[in-house]
């Protein structure tokens, strides 16, 4: 064999080596909108057996990534091109980055010898990255590609998980060095357990409070889910009799009809309990900054992040660390000393479930109305009667999502998917495709406003392009009504109309253009059979359903923003 082509054959690129750090990772297919600056890794993905999925908007590719990682446990893979491509991809990663969902991205750049020059799609791109992301770098020699893809992961999983991000200039990915000089990480064998489980001290604290208090609730947030504590968070409530509540990805720890499953009842079991443990949930919007937790109850707040703790409100117990081994360990010290004290607290599990049932007898002649146009809770109660045990629950819009939260339980753990405290519209489609790719033997359905499924919706074809499945639900009132309710209540209903109002689109018509199932829905009692039809008809589909304009959720009206 001549001495060059030899030579030839110990050579790797740039893109070689990032496909086998992705490989190294486990990472099974990337999201990805093509551009000449990244096309290498593609051809290293293939060689790797990697799947290269391509989609129609570099927010979709990272909002997919994200998804992935939720679903799997494993971290997601976004590859954009440089520029526009990169700033296209920043909302999915901002999203990431609030919802501490792990992830890198991988953004394109003009070669190195054109630096500073005006190349094509030339950015600052990790200056913008920076404050979104766990880790931001250029990767700036070819024979350290694989090497910072491998430091980049490792940095998604410091604290809390969340997104990276690297540049690879064009150059870097195109040149071959060596493949004895560059670092390859093996698998398994460059990052650490992550899973801390707390101060022992502390453990022994907390688990003497659970065991003398007297009304105690907990919170079951995203972090159950993240750590798939979900064996870990149902002991403990059942051995000790606590009441939980469950908010985003916790959503599903427990099963609806669980005697120790709440959903309605919360604010009401936050202003009387004497001791509230907050599980993998900052104290943000959604929990009114820690304020809406009873001034004389009790706090511990238990987090991956020690800067969450104690944020916002002042809390009497802290705990970093995994949810799984810190809820284990908390139930181990007190499964030996409980002397009936979980017993005694039925009077209190029965006052919430007298609660709850308050509330649901308040909204049950909407939750049932035959109103037309639609209430969105019938809408929505009669999504909540679809889902079986392997529905995988998307929610992607503001008001008509607003009113499912209170509504839909998922029947599964990792069966609830939002955007997160982000609040980003636009993840349904997206998720939709992550969800339906890492779970195929799963059911998805999702619940898309109009305004929200405009954002991202033209990747419906992507879903028909790839033959997956779904059933979807517009809830469409031709308007972005959580801030057309804000403007009415400020300004007045002269001005609730400016900025807000869609037109009324035929979703259902869209769907079907593009190779998916699609129907109208006006009559409420068409609902079930429609979502019936959608399911058997092995397509990607869109249910149009026309709600009522003038019906806002409780959740809109009660926002901060607009008091």
């Amino acid at each position: 064999m001549p001495e060059d082509s030899q030579d030839n054959q110990n050579l790797i690129s740039g893109g070689h080596l990032v496909a086998k750090a992705l490989k190294a990772e486990g990472v099974e297919r990337i999201y990805t909108l093509c551009g000449g600056h990244i096309i290498d890794i593609y051809d290293g993905c293939v060689d790797e057996g990697i799947d290269v999925v391509d989609v129609r908007h570099e927010q979709v590719a990272a909002h997919a990534a994200d998804g992935y990682a939720r679903i799997t446990g494993k971290p997601g893979c976004a590859v954009v091109t440089a520029g526009p491509g990169t700033t296209d991809a920043v909302t999915g990663v901002a999203n990431a980055f609030r919802a501490e969902s792990p992830m890198l991205l991988i953004g394109g750049q003009g070669a190195h010898t054109q630096h500073k020059m005006g190349s094509l799609q030339d950015l600052p791109h990790v200056d913008m990255m920076t404050p979104i992301t766990k880790f931001a770098a250029t990767v700036p020699d070819t024979a350290r590609a694989a090497d910072m893809v491998s430091m980049a992961f490792r940095e998604c999983y410091h604290g809390a998980p969340g997104p990276s991000f690297l540049e690879i200039p064009r150059d870097v990915l195109d040149a071959k060095v060596p493949a004895d000089r560059a670092r390859l990480p093996e698998a398994g064998r460059y990052r650490a357990s992550t899973r801390a489980g707390g101060d022992p001290a502390d453990i022994e604290k907390l688990a003497d409070l659970l065991v003398h208090a007297d009304k105690p609730a907990i919170l079951l947030g995203s972090q159950v889910w993240t750590t798939r504590a979900t064996d870990s968070a149902t002991e403990l409530v059942r051995t000790l009799n606590i009441p939980a509540y469950m908010n985003g990805a916790g959503r599903g720890t427990l099963p609806p009809g669980d005697p120790h499953h709440f959903q309605l009842s919360r604010r009401y079991a936050f202003s009387n309990a004497d001791l509230i443990v907050i599980v993998g949930t900052p104290f943000d919007f959604r929990m009114g900054y820690g304020k809406r937790l009873s001034p004389a109850a009790t706090v511990v707040q238990i987090d991956l992040d020690y800067r969450t703790v104690g944020k916002n409100r002042d809390v009497d117990l802290g705990i970093v660390g995994d949810a799984s081994l810190v809820l284990k360990a908390v139930t181990e010290a007190a499964s030996g000393r409980l002397n009936g004290g979980s017993v005694k607290r039925k009077a209190w599990l029965d006052e919430l479930r007298a609660a709850e049932q308050t509330s649901i007898e308040k909204r049950l002649p909407q939750l049932k109305s035959d109103a037309s146009p639609i209430h969105p809770y019938r809408l929505v109660s009669e999504i909540n009667d679809f889902l079986t045990e392997d529905s995988i629950y998307i929610g992607d819009g503001g008001d008509i999502v607003t009113f499912s939260g209170q509504v839909v339980q998922p029947r599964t753990p990792g069966h609830w998917m939002d955007p997160g405290p982000l609040g980003t519209l636009g993840v349904g489609v997206p998720f939709v495709l992550a969800a339906k790719q890492a779970r195929p033997d799963k059911e998805v359905v999702a619940l898309f406003g109009d305004g929200a499924f405009s954002l991202t919706g033209w990747d419906f074809e992507t879903l028909v392009r790839y033959n997956l499945p779904f059933v979807g639900i517009v809830g469409n009132n031709s308007s972005m009504n959580q801030i057309r309710y804000g403007q009415k209540a400020k300004y007045g209903d002269e001005r609730e109309r400016v900025g807000n109002t869609l037109g009324d689109v035929h979703y259902d018509k869209f769907a079907q253009m593009l190779g998916g199932y699609g129907e109208e829905v006006r009559d409420p009692a068409d609902i079930a059979p429609a979502l019936r039809r959608a399911r058997e008809s092995g397509l990607p589909s869109l249910i149009n359903v026309w709600v009522d304009p003038d019906a806002y959720a409780p959740g809109t009206m009660n926002q901060t923003m607009y008091k």
